[in-house]
């Protein structure tokens, strides 16, 4: 992994190999030791004897100081270090790019070696390429050594300057029309503000008011999944294993659990109905992740976006007829929802409303790094009971949990899970307990379905509705994101103009936007009183 590591001014190291008493470690200097020693948050925080979850917090937050405890074992750590470590220390610590010396190949060879998740899409690579075993790990590790560092910084940055609107045009672009009555979800929000965005959705789909229970959110496990039938040439094989190199170098969370691939689906008002089968995690990241960094390149260099000039979306999703078909294609997903919170008036509102919570979400997320999303969001994915999993409110309550109520043992991101039940009443969060200790205090539905064209992915827009404004006198200051967000911000369902404002932010994810809008609508027509909101009318084109 690496990154670019300076100290403030008057803390870099001069010499030594340890720090000087008027010396901090931070967050960027702690994440320039990890680089230097060349290892995984999990390797770091064992080296360190401490929680994968505060290596993670130093990657979000550079400016953070760690507590004296932890001062003192990162001075051991460096001091102790081998000199080819402290001296790649002191050029990252001074702005300097990690340079791999010689027999960098079998250094990386060796972490590769030691990533669990690494290994199997490895694995998945040399099968589904056609390459004799060990062959991707010898093309990731040589691109991994070759990788300049600083450029793909650079690229991060250019990436994060293309917005919603601009990639809702080019995939209009690309895909053009369908005559089967589905189309791009768009919404007018008022009088003035029209949003577009690249969810492919139907009529059928939208406006379902399903309640996420079992009576009503009946996808069903298959009892066989079928083969995926993915078969890679040269170039996709290429390009998998440079992204394998780049998550390596980058230090991005993945863990390869197991997800939910969608085989067939059948959405109308009041049901969710449909097959899921269960695939790995890596097949997803290696190829139908691929396209949006695809896409979004093609578009920071100024190259064409039509069909026949974008290789891996000729490849794997060429047309509207491949998106819709999705038992013969790679179509992984998830559930998103827009969380409404019942307050009451205080001194600042005259009158009750609804908090709405959005998140900005972090750059080490795999999906919409960097965007605008509702929270919570997720990958659809079973923990432990893989038939009941199979229902969307499963993964929804499951993160609201991990993104809103702290919980990191159901985060499969940070550990193993062992437990044979996660979501057994006896180990929910004490906000989630009282939330379902009586009927009426929860409400969520599912407000809407489409196929996002960015990736492919099924997208499952939610409403939570937290009816009782009693939880937020409780509950209010326990609520807090997890690593997968940058920042959380505060709306309310009676501000129309600062929520307008809100819709028309290019830095939105389309799935998020989608879920933001339906929501909204719905919330319009059931909030009563604490809600004041223009109509929000959808189209399809």
């Amino acid at each position: 992994m690496h990154v670019q590591c300076k100290f403030n001014a008057g803390s870099a190291l001069r010499g030594g190999a340890s720090m000087s008493v008027n010396d901090e470690w931070t967050g960027q200097s702690a994440r320039c030791l990890q680089a230097a020693l060349r290892m995984t948050h999990e390797a770091f925080a064992e080296h360190l004897g401490i929680g994968v979850r505060t290596v993670a917090s130093w990657h979000q937050k550079p400016e953070t100081k760690p507590r004296s405890g932890l001062q003192r074992e990162l001075d051991t750590a460096l001091a102790t270090a081998p000199t080819d470590v402290t001296d790649r220390f002191h050029e990252l610590i001074n702005g300097g790019p990690l340079n791999l010396p010689d027999g960098a190949a079998t250094d990386a060879e060796l972490r590769l070696s030691e990533d669990a998740t690494i290994v199997a899409a490895l694995n998945w690579l040399d099968t589904h390429a056609g390459w004799d075993p060990g062959t991707a790990r010898r093309e990731v590790a040589a691109r991994l050594a070759a990788l300049d560092l600083h450029a793909l910084q650079d690229r991060g940055v250019h990436r994060g300057r293309v917005d919603q609107r601009a990639t809702a045009r080019a995939l209009a672009e690309y895909y053009g029309t369908s005559a089967t009555g589905h189309g791009r979800y768009s919404a007018k929000f008022g009088m003035n503000t029209v949003s577009s965005t690249t969810v492919l959705t139907h009529p059928n789909w939208l406006d379902l008011d399903c309640p996420l229970f079992p009576k009503h959110d009946r996808l069903k496990l298959a009892g066989v999944t079928p083969g995926d039938n993915i078969t890679m040439d040269e170039a996709s094989a290429d390009r998998a294993a440079q992204r394998l190199a780049e998550t390596l170098a980058l230090g991005n969370r993945m863990v390869n659990m197991p997800l939910f691939r969608l085989l067939d689906v059948d959405i109308r008002k009041h049901q969710l109905t449909g097959t899921v089968g269960v695939t790995d995690f890596v097949g997803y990241v290696v190829t139908m992740d691929l396209l949006e960094g695809e896409l979004v390149d093609a578009l920071t260099t100024g190259q064409p976006t039509r069909p026949r000039s974008l290789p891996l979306r000729d490849t794997y999703m060429p047309n509207l007829a491949s998106a819709l078909d999705v038992g013969g294609r790679m179509c992984a997903g998830g559930a998103l929802a827009l969380t409404a919170i019942a307050r009451p008036a205080d001194a600042f509102r005259s009158e009750p409303d609804y908090l709405l919570l959005i998140q900005e979400r972090s750059g080490q997320v795999i999906n919409a790094a960097r965007r605008l999303a509702v929270i919570p969001k997720g990958f659809h994915q079973p923990l432990t009971d893989f038939r009941a999993d199979a229902q969307v409110g499963a993964t929804l309550r499951r993160e609201m949990e991990e993104e809103l109520f702290g919980r990191d043992d159901v985060d499969n991101t940070v550990g193993e899970q062992r437990h044979a039940d996660p979501m057994h009443p006896t180990r929910q969060s004490e906000p989630m307990r009282w939330l379902l200790a009586e009927p009426g205090r929860l409400r969520m539905e599912c407000t809407g379905f489409g196929l996002n064209l960015v990736s492919g992915n099924f997208e499952f827009a939610s409403l939570i509705i937290i009816e009782d404004e009693e939880f937020w006198t409780r509950y209010g200051g326990d609520v807090q994101a997890n690593w997968e967000a940058s920042r959380l911000h505060q709306y309310s369902s009676r501000d129309a103009e600062l929520l307008e404002e809100l819709v028309n932010d290019v830095a939105w994810s389309n799935e998020g936007l989608f879920a933001l809008l339906q929501g909204l609508r719905r919330l319009r027509e059931i909030g009563g009183t604490r809600v004041d909101l223009p109509e929000i009318e959808w189209e399809i084109r």
